[in-house]
Protein backbone atom coordinates (compact mmCIF):
# COMPACT_ATOMS: atom_id res chain seq x y z
CA UNK A 1 0.00 0.00 0.00
CA UNK A 2 1.42 3.48 -1.13
CA UNK A 3 1.71 5.74 2.31
CA UNK A 4 1.53 9.61 2.02
CA UNK A 5 4.55 10.75 3.10
CA UNK A 6 5.05 14.12 5.62
CA UNK A 7 8.13 15.57 5.68
CA UNK A 8 8.12 17.70 9.06
CA UNK A 9 10.69 20.21 9.89
CA UNK A 10 11.76 20.94 13.16
CA UNK A 11 9.03 23.37 14.65
CA UNK A 12 7.96 24.63 18.38
CA UNK A 13 10.23 22.85 19.81
CA UNK A 14 9.51 19.65 18.66
CA UNK A 15 13.04 17.73 16.81
CA UNK A 16 10.43 16.22 14.40
CA UNK A 17 12.27 13.63 12.20
CA UNK A 18 15.07 14.80 9.75
CA UNK A 19 15.65 11.31 8.09
CA UNK A 20 12.39 10.10 8.26
CA UNK A 21 9.11 11.81 7.48
CA UNK A 22 5.58 10.41 9.38
CA UNK A 23 3.28 8.41 6.76
CA UNK A 24 -0.05 7.99 6.67
CA UNK A 25 -2.17 4.67 5.17
CA UNK A 26 -5.70 6.34 4.74
CA UNK A 27 -8.43 2.95 5.19
CA UNK A 28 -5.33 0.36 5.91
CA UNK A 29 -6.95 -1.41 8.15
CA UNK A 30 -10.52 -0.62 8.34
CA UNK A 31 -13.00 -3.34 9.14
CA UNK A 32 -10.29 -5.21 11.29
CA UNK A 33 -10.91 -5.79 15.02
CA UNK A 34 -8.58 -4.52 17.88
CA UNK A 35 -7.07 -8.14 17.66
CA UNK A 36 -6.59 -8.40 13.72
CA UNK A 37 -4.75 -5.51 14.17
CA UNK A 38 -2.65 -6.13 17.03
CA UNK A 39 -1.86 -9.70 15.08
CA UNK A 40 -0.86 -7.89 11.50
CA UNK A 41 1.06 -5.50 13.94
CA UNK A 42 3.28 -8.07 15.80
CA UNK A 43 3.71 -10.28 12.22
CA UNK A 44 5.44 -6.67 10.71
CA UNK A 45 7.92 -6.48 13.96
CA UNK A 46 5.45 -3.66 15.75
CA UNK A 47 4.95 -4.70 19.78
CA UNK A 48 3.72 -3.35 22.80
CA UNK A 49 0.54 -2.18 21.55
CA UNK A 50 -2.35 -0.61 23.77
CA UNK A 51 -5.31 1.01 23.24
CA UNK A 52 -6.57 4.36 24.18
CA UNK A 53 -6.23 7.98 22.76
CA UNK A 54 -4.03 10.45 21.63
CA UNK A 55 -2.69 12.65 23.99
CA UNK A 56 -4.38 15.98 23.89
CA UNK A 57 -1.16 18.14 24.07
CA UNK A 58 2.11 18.50 21.97
CA UNK A 59 4.42 15.28 22.29
CA UNK A 60 6.93 13.15 20.41
CA UNK A 61 9.34 9.89 21.75
CA UNK A 62 12.69 10.36 21.41
CA UNK A 63 13.53 6.50 21.47
CA UNK A 64 11.46 4.72 19.19
CA UNK A 65 9.09 5.05 16.45
CA UNK A 66 5.40 4.71 17.19
CA UNK A 67 2.26 3.03 14.92
CA UNK A 68 -0.95 4.72 15.68
CA UNK A 69 -4.19 2.80 14.00
CA UNK A 70 -7.34 4.00 14.48
CA UNK A 71 -10.10 1.34 15.40
CA UNK A 72 -13.05 3.04 15.86
CA UNK A 73 -13.68 6.97 15.79
CA UNK A 74 -12.77 10.26 13.97
CA UNK A 75 -10.36 12.87 15.21
CA UNK A 76 -8.35 15.69 14.36
CA UNK A 77 -4.68 15.02 14.67
CA UNK A 78 -1.75 17.43 14.80
CA UNK A 79 1.75 16.49 13.52
CA UNK A 80 5.28 17.90 14.07
CA UNK A 81 4.54 20.25 16.62
CA UNK A 82 2.26 23.68 17.46
CA UNK A 83 0.93 24.78 13.99
CA UNK A 84 1.56 21.99 11.86
CA UNK A 85 -0.52 20.20 9.64
CA UNK A 86 -3.74 18.84 10.94
CA UNK A 87 -5.08 15.70 9.78
CA UNK A 88 -8.72 14.33 9.84
CA UNK A 89 -8.27 10.71 10.21
CA UNK A 90 -10.91 7.50 10.67
CA UNK A 91 -11.61 4.10 11.41
CA UNK A 92 -8.75 2.29 9.40
CA UNK A 93 -5.96 4.83 9.22
CA UNK A 94 -2.94 4.54 9.85
CA UNK A 95 -0.13 7.31 10.75
CA UNK A 96 3.55 5.88 11.13
CA UNK A 97 5.31 8.64 13.20
CA UNK A 98 9.27 7.95 13.73
CA UNK A 99 11.21 8.86 16.96
CA UNK A 100 11.36 12.53 17.16
CA UNK A 101 7.92 13.41 15.43
CA UNK A 102 5.52 15.41 17.39
CA UNK A 103 1.80 14.61 17.64
CA UNK A 104 -1.18 15.69 19.53
CA UNK A 105 -5.19 15.33 19.41
CA UNK A 106 -6.91 18.24 18.99
CA UNK A 107 -10.78 16.81 18.73
CA UNK A 108 -12.33 13.16 18.50
CA UNK A 109 -15.35 12.18 18.39
CA UNK A 110 -16.77 10.02 21.41
CA UNK A 111 -16.38 6.77 20.34
CA UNK A 112 -12.76 7.75 19.26
CA UNK A 113 -9.95 4.38 19.59
CA UNK A 114 -6.94 3.82 18.62
CA UNK A 115 -4.02 1.10 19.06
CA UNK A 116 -0.40 1.99 19.42
CA UNK A 117 2.57 0.05 18.76
CA UNK A 118 6.43 0.37 18.94
CA UNK A 119 9.33 -0.26 16.13
CA UNK A 120 10.65 -3.81 17.44
CA UNK A 121 8.65 -3.13 20.37
CA UNK A 122 11.22 -0.30 21.68
CA UNK A 123 11.00 0.90 25.21
CA UNK A 124 9.47 4.77 24.19
CA UNK A 125 9.14 7.81 26.46
CA UNK A 126 7.24 11.05 26.59
CA UNK A 127 8.88 14.01 25.50
CA UNK A 128 7.23 17.86 25.59
CA UNK A 129 8.83 20.60 23.46
CA UNK A 130 8.34 22.84 26.66
CA UNK A 131 10.24 20.28 29.31
CA UNK A 132 13.27 19.03 26.64
CA UNK A 133 16.34 19.90 25.62
CA UNK A 134 16.27 19.57 21.75
CA UNK A 135 20.28 18.91 21.54
CA UNK A 136 19.20 15.39 23.76
CA UNK A 137 16.41 14.65 22.08
CA UNK A 138 18.27 15.42 18.52
CA UNK A 139 20.86 12.47 20.38
CA UNK A 140 18.29 10.23 21.26
CA UNK A 141 16.77 10.20 18.00
CA UNK A 142 19.63 9.50 15.86
CA UNK A 143 20.17 5.99 17.70
CA UNK A 144 17.14 4.66 16.68
CA UNK A 145 17.47 1.69 14.69
CA UNK A 146 15.00 2.07 11.03
CA UNK A 147 12.00 -0.06 11.22
CA UNK A 148 12.42 -3.76 9.73
CA UNK A 149 8.72 -3.17 8.02
CA UNK A 150 6.14 -0.77 7.48
CA UNK A 151 3.48 -1.32 9.62
CA UNK A 152 1.40 -1.51 6.27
Amino acid sequence: MNAHLIPLAENAGVPNNPQLPARRYPSALKGQSAAQVRDHLKARDWFGSWTGQIYNFHHYHSHAHEVIVVLRGQAGVILGGAGGPELSVGEGDVLLIPAGVGHCSLHHSADFQIMGAYAAGRSWDICRPEDTDLAWARARIAEVPDWVQEPV
